[in-house]
């Protein structure tokens, strides 16, 4: 399962540089090593290195070829909301409960009946009381609140022009959220600033919410931590503090290592200065406040990591020990404190730039500590280590012991507010302690799939399997309902509750998990979207691909929707005339087909004759030649060819029949070291952008043309001037193109524009046009926002649709300025495309599938 920038004010470009696996120590700002067979049991630590390299990529996409100035997405929300909105409303499509075990969909790709149940997308922060109030923030798709103990959520942040939450917390009855998700993820995108919410329980965000002035826009919020009248950020801009009663005034930078990489410094410009000022966690002495500890440094390792205190003279220096904690530069990566609530413990995790990279291969946990006297200072005692934790019940034991190896993605720790040796642990999987940390227990293993008692049919698996958390932990809380004590965790699949002192079965496993994502919180990722008649049931059959909830798969008339491919999902093909023709892409062109929808019962698993899915991957996927959400298409004109494009342009030609990857031909190399990152086909002919080098440093990219069967292949001729006419030096992210002439193309560029951008060529446009097959082009952005844009949809009637990394724009025919359509949150909207019910979809990270009439835009 692969993890996950949503709208803020400007975007970290969050490079790999994460666990590599096989000896090698990656530079800490580059690529890591890829590692393709993606699976939690894959002993280099190819998840792990999936998650580092899908998060380059993505922000690669927003970044390159320079490093951008902060305020670019503020002032695009602003450009945004001044356009005129076209009529119609958006139909929130998947705004229903989504069941990654529904038994319908037991093929072999699908996840189903690994125990997550219910879920939705990946929960960043969680806050709760003592009366059934509990706030969920999630990466992409805002904050959300439940009065009843989770459950019948609402949505409270929308108002605001960020959507991604970094951190929750509620002091003195207020609500705290630092937006801009910290989580160096492939889709983490940054904030714009701190919000106090007074009437956590009736009210909703507002923009005038916001605490201070700009210092903390642009940036993402780790934690926020309360003492001495004084709330401190953890931030990527290094950790600030402020007022917790008096909210006026700016924000109080405390300290950053590197000051002359802040927006601002002589070294600002530079491609590293996005990661040499990141704070992961504060931990406040409570019995002196004045005395304050700082976890600080890039998960993969600096010379600046490590932890900080102030001398005698008040100034910040590196604490150089602290016990059992570790101290070295190479040591001390992500951390997360928790304190006990009657200031008689100190427990932290931490993570191991070193073990990350390559050092230890099994895991990057470098271990759970304790602080018996309640001081952040110690001295500190080494409590656990992955070894103990994997042998605690955990579902990764067949890994060779990687529990932890994510431990950069995913932490929590929560001590019992009655008990401070009861203790929490969050990393790919759930643990809890009960005598301060000596003996653990895997209460929330990765999945069931391990363990004797699993069995995929689904009459026998409500046996002793009982229900798990969804993997990845990211969040947790601790509140009361109804007289009863919760444990809140969140995750990749979002918010799940159990009793604070539940029950266990005999290895240790949770038996009293609940799934709160009860279809009225949708935090969806998607990817993409497809769309087909459902001949079945009646209407249409929706499917898109997901970050790590695989695909979602809901048909005319269902009420519940299923998962019929596991994973994450990322480009979607859908028949328009048949909705269970489906090919879904995992990672690097990893594609499987299915032509029933991948309806199973499990029956594959006595007689593989029986399973009705197929892998038929691109040879690409296996020569690590293709980004990690690579592209892929049908021919506009004849749907049995299809285009996927790696450091190849694939073709195949059996379309939703194929069942071997042998039946994919090269049409064309793009050269070493090129990937391609978009591609459209239309009556054979083929075009495919590329990039390559892909990060900021050398960036290129250009668009080469041919056909589908070899033949007529060249390169266009893309000047990297980003002079007017010329298509920017940036990422170019998809094409559209007119159904009656495939020489009329429609390009959607990514980045920002050079107003915001500093590196060479970057131009202005984002919306381009040629009717040249690409021979010239034109700049046809108009007042479109300076915003990344991420899909193009040319409709029948003539109109341009844009899909934007803050929403959906469109331009109806013969006009040249653009619409808002309708109204959707701050949120990245990945791809968009017209259904054979002529409705038009949008695919959101963040907030899941909407539909609307295109016939409104134009009213």
């Amino acid at each position: 399962m692969v993890c996950a920038v949503t709208a803020g004010a400007a975007l970290i470009g969050v490079p790999a540089g994460a666990a590599t696996g096989h000896g090698k120590a990656p530079d800490p700002y580059g690529n890591p090593h890829r590692n393709h067979a993606i699976t939690p049991f894959d002993d280099g630590g190819g998840e792990a290195d999936a998650i580092a390299e899908g998060a380059a990529q993505y922000a690669e996409a927003r970044t390159s070829p320079g490093t951008l100035a902060p305020g670019a997405y503020g002032s695009a929300w602003n450009a945004l909301n001044k356009l005129p909105s076209t009529g119609g409303r958006w139909r929130h499509v998947t705004g229903l409960t989504y069941n990654s075990d529904d038994p319908r969909y037991r093929d072999t790709d699908s996840n189903s009946s690994g125990g997550s149940g219910n879920v939705t997308g990946r929960t960043a922060a969680l806050a709760a009381d003592n009366d059934g109030y509990v706030y969920g923030g999630s990466a992409g798709g805002g904050v959300w609140r439940s009065r009843t103990g989770g459950g019948r959520w609402q949505p409270i942040s929308d108002a605001l022009p960020s959507q991604s939450t970094g951190a929750l917390a509620l002091d003195h009855g207020h609500l705290w959220l630092g937006t801009g998700e910290a989580s160096t993820s492939s889709d983490a995108f940054l904030g714009s600033g701190v919000y106090v919410l007074r009437d956590p329980r009736h009210g909703a965000f507002s923009a005038r919410d916001r605490v201070g002035g700009a210092e903390l826009d642009s940036t993402t919020v780790h934690e926020l931590r309360f003492g001495g009248g004084r709330v401190w950020a953890a931030t990527s801009h290094g950790v600030w503090s402020h007022s917790s009663t008096d909210l006026r005034g700016p924000w109080k930078l405390e300290f950053a290592p590197n000051p002359a990489y802040l927006p601002g410094g002589a070294q600002a410009s530079d491609r590293h200065a996005p990661y040499k000022n990141i704070t992961t966690d504060i931990a406040i002495d409570p019995k002196n406040p004045t005395k304050v500890l700082l976890a600080v440094g890039w998960r993969s390792g600096d010379t600046y990591n490590g932890f900080y205190a102030k001398d005698a003279d008040g100034s910040w220096q590196r604490v150089s020990a602290l016990g059992d904690l570790p101290t070295g530069s190479d040591q001390v990566g992500s951390v997360t404190f928790a304190r006990a609530a009657d200031g008689s413990r100190y427990y932290a995790i931490d993570e191991s730039p070193a073990q990350l990279g390559g050092g230890d291969p099994n895991s990057s946990l470098a271990g759970i500590f304790v602080s018996p006297s309640g001081s952040p200072f110690g001295p500190w005692t080494k409590v656990t280590d992955y070894k103990t934790l994997s042998g605690s019940g955990s579902a990764l034991t067949a890994a060779k012991d990687m529990v932890g190896i994510q431990a950069w993605y995913n932490q929590f720790l929560q001590v019992d507010p009655n008990d401070p040796n009861h203790v929490y642990a969050g990393l790919e999987e759930v643990f809890e302690s009960k005598d301060g940390g000596t003996k653990w227990s895997a209460v929330g293993p990765y999945w069931n799939f391990n363990f004797r008692c699993w069995n995929i049919d689904p009459a026998k698996q409500t046996g002793d399997c009982h229900q798990t958390t969804h993997s990845d932990q990211h969040a947790v809380a601790v509140g009361g309902y109804h007289g009863h004590s919760y444990l809140y965790a969140g995750n990749d699949g979002g918010i799940y509750r159990r009793p604070l002192n539940g029950s266990e079965d005999a290895s240790g496993h949770a038996t009293d998990w609940t799934s709160l994502n009860d279809g009225t919180i949708d935090t969806l990722q998607y990817y993409s979207v497809g769309v087909g008649t459902d001949h079945d049931f009646g209407g249409v059959s929706v499917t898109g691909g997901l970050q790590d909830n695989g695909q979602s798969e809901l048909r005319g008339k269902d009420t519940v929707m299923g998962s019929n491919f596991g994973g994450d999902g990322g480009d979607t093909l859908t028949d328009p005339a048949n909705g269970c023709n489906i090919a879904q892409e995992y990672v690097y062109l990893a594609v499987n087909v299915t032509q029933n929808c991948a309806v199973n019962n499990g029956a594959w698993q006595n007689d593989p004759s029986k399973a009705t899915s197929y892998a038929v991957a691109p040879p690409d996927n296996a020569t690590s030649e293709a980004r990690f959400i690579a592209p892929l298409t049908t021919d506009v004109q004849n749907g049995n060819t299809w285009v996927a494009g790696g450091r190849h342009i694939w073709v195949q030609t059996h379309g939703y029949a194929i069942r071997d990857p042998k039946e994919w031909t090269s049409a064309f190399d793009l050269g070493p070291g090129h990937t391609a990152t978009a591609v459209a086909a239309e009556g054979g002919k083929v075009y495919a952008a590329w990039c390559g080098p892909c990060d900021s440093v050398g960036f290129t990219r250009g668009i080469a043309v041919g056909n589908a069967d070899g033949t007529g292949w060249h390169q266009l001729n893309l000047p990297a001037t980003g002079a007017q006419g010329t298509v920017p030096n940036r990422y170019l992210a998809g094409f559209a193109l007119d159904p009656a002439n495939a020489d009329h193309v429609y390009l959607a560029v990514n980045g920002f524009s050079r107003h915001w951008t500093s590196g060479a060529g970057a131009g202005l446009g984002h919306l381009y046009e040629s009717k040249d097959g690409g021979v010239t082009w034109s700049d046809i952005s108009a007042d479109l926002p300076d915003v990344p844009a991420d899909s193009v949809l040319a409709l029948p009637s003539g109109g341009l649709v844009a899909a934007t990394d803050l929403g959906v724009l469109y331009r109806a025919p013969h006009a040249t300025n653009w619409k808002r359509v309708g109204r959707l949150p701050a949120v990245a909207v990945l791809q968009v495309k017209l259904g054979p019910d002529g409705r038009l979809y949008a695919a959101t990270h963040g907030r899941g599938i909407w539909s609307i009439s295109p016939r409104d835009c134009d009213q």
